[in-house]
């Protein structure tokens, strides 16, 4: 999936944290509510806005920054 589609930053909107297109609703705010054990279907309920795409592509976004830290080996 290509996040960039569905992920906005935009510097005046909630500090300019990625949003879920252009909504109030940041990739964080759906990443912390999986993990702390809403299932999707919760989610979507709560926010009729968002879609199951816009959940993937949360996912999609924070898989590839993850594949961007820079990484260094232990001593």
């Amino acid at each position: 999936m290509d996040y960039r589609e569905r992920i906005t930053i935009e510097p005046g909107k909630r500090g300019g944290k990625p949003c879920i297109r252009g909504l109030r609703i940041t990739v964080y705010d759906v990443l912390e509510y999986l993990a702390g054990g809403m299932s999707e279907e919760e989610i979507l309920r709560d926010f009729p806005d968002l879609t199951p795409e816009d959940i993937r592509a949360c996912l999609a976004f924070a898989a590839d920054r993850e594949r961007r830290l820079v990484t260094f080996p232990a001593a």
